[in-house]
């Protein structure tokens, strides 16, 4: 075994801890806007592609179907995402996120971007551009 596998543990292991730290981190900014990091990632991604099923939500969050399903109740009675059926499925909704619901994520996000940056500032710029790309690389190995 190599042994600064050895020492620190495995990549896996390494990468589940930073991002329960970094988890943790934005969950603390994102009380002030009454959001979880699920539920500013459900608004993130409805943003990025209107139009995304209860299912489609589910897979991106990691989560099971009935989590998103609660999770999705909250934020359409919060006013942040409105459900319409889906009109090539009539068993599925499609997920659209409101005027409300773009405001408390630009707001979110602004806490949130500087939260990364707080993270990320002992690295260069060029450290930053390696580390996401191998982040992208590896999240594309494993799909």
């Amino acid at each position: 075994m190599d042994p600064r596998r050895a020492a620190v543990g495995s990549l896996t292991f390494l990468v589940r801890r930073a991002w329960l730290n970094m988890r943790s981190a934005i969950a603390g900014e994102l009380t002030a806007f009454g959001l979880s990091t699920s539920q500013y990632a459900t608004l993130l991604m409805a943003e990025v592609r209107p139009g995304m099923s209860a299912a489609d939500i589910a897979r991106e969050v990691a989560s099971s179907r009935q989590a998103a399903n609660e999770m999705l109740v909250g934020l359409e009675q919060e006013g942040l995402i409105e459900r319409r059926a889906n009109p090539s499925d009539r068993r599925s909704h499609q997920i659209f996120v409101t005027e409300s619901g773009r405001t408390r994520l630009a707001d979110a996000r602004k806490a949130v971007d500087r939260c990364e940056d707080e993270l990320e500032a002992a690295f260069t710029p060029e450290q930053r551009a390696a580390i996401r790309e191998w982040l992208e690389s590896i999240a594309a190995a494993g799909r």
